[in-house]
This record gives structure tokens, sequence and C-alpha cells, in this order.
């Protein structure tokens, strides 16, 4: 939802949605993956997820991406490919539009992540982890060569009750 705000005499758009960025970087037939256990107040409270994080004030989704990932990771993304866009929908949260990447180059060590524990998992196992359901939607997509996408995942709780995608 976007509302129209007037401020001195200009009028703004201001949107009621938070923005994110979420990574898999691949690597030898592997994700980059990152299971949440160390926030207290955490709505991805022990699942894995891809490496991201919220859109600071005048920055672009390629710049989020690059800073999340190096200070979640320590890593430097050399190349990386936006992939998606999907819109979480909750009767919980806030909604989310989360603007998706793959990466396949980097350099850097890894460093040790303040909001969980970090661990290269083999692409045929991801299925196996604590994941949201709706991710796995996004993650069968982006294991191919699929063309860009919009993707609605609407939850009740943490279950999956609506999915749509448009291939673009």
């Amino acid at each position: 939802i976007n509302f129209l705000i007037l401020f001195s005499c200009k009028w703004r758009i201001v949107s009621a949605m938070q923005n994110t960025t979420l990574c898999y970087l691949e690597h030898q037939h592997q994700y980059l993956m990152l299971l949440r256990n160390k926030k207290k107040h955490d709505i991805n409270k022990q699942k894995w997820i891809g490496i991201g994080g919220h859109l600071l004030e005048k920055e672009t989704p390629d710049e989020c991406v690059q800073r999340e990932f190096t200070e979640e990771t320590g890593l430097t993304l050399l190349d990386y490919k936006l992939r998606g866009l999907v819109t979480f929908i909750s009767d919980e949260y806030e909604t989310v539009q989360m603007w998706l990447y793959t990466a396949s180059k980097f350099e850097g060590k890894l460093k040790p992540c303040d909001e969980g524990e970090l661990h290269w998992i083999d692409i045929d196992n991801i299925q196996s982890l604590n994941l949201w359901e709706g991710d796995l939607k996004f993650l069968e997509l982006i294991k191919k060569p699929t063309p860009f996408f919009t993707m609605k995942l609407s939850y009740q709780g943490e279950r999956l009750v609506e999915y749509k995608v448009q291939f673009h």
C-alpha cells in the first residue's frame, strides 16, 4: 500500500512495506546459508535463510545486498544477479518485499556472523533444513536459469496459504 503525503507543497510516496534483500551464494554446488539462532526476537528464529537484510534510507537493492553480504559474512560479492522480487504477506507481520539475488563469485575470508551460524549446505540437501515453506518455492526456481520473476507468498502464522508466481 502506498500513501501520498503532502510535505511543504510537494507530493511524496511513502511505502507501508519493508524492503529487504536476500542472496544465495553458490560455490561447489553448495549455498552459503545462515541458521538464525542468535537474536532474541527474530521472525526467522531457528530458520535457515540466505544472506541479506533491510534496505537503508537512500540505498538501492544492489547496494544493500553488497553491504549486508559483507557485514554478515566478511565476503565481498564479485558478481550477483537479481533473480526475482518476492512479496511476503502475513497475518502476524508487516508486509515485506524482498529483492532476491544469486551469486557465484566472491573474495575474502568467511567470518562469524552475529545473527547466526553460517554453513555451506549442499544444494540437494536444502529442502531437509528448517525453512519457511515459501522459500522452497523460490529456491526451486533459482536452481535453474529461469527468467526474472515476481512472487507472492501469503502466510497464516507459519503456514503458506497462497503462492503465485509470474515470469517476466
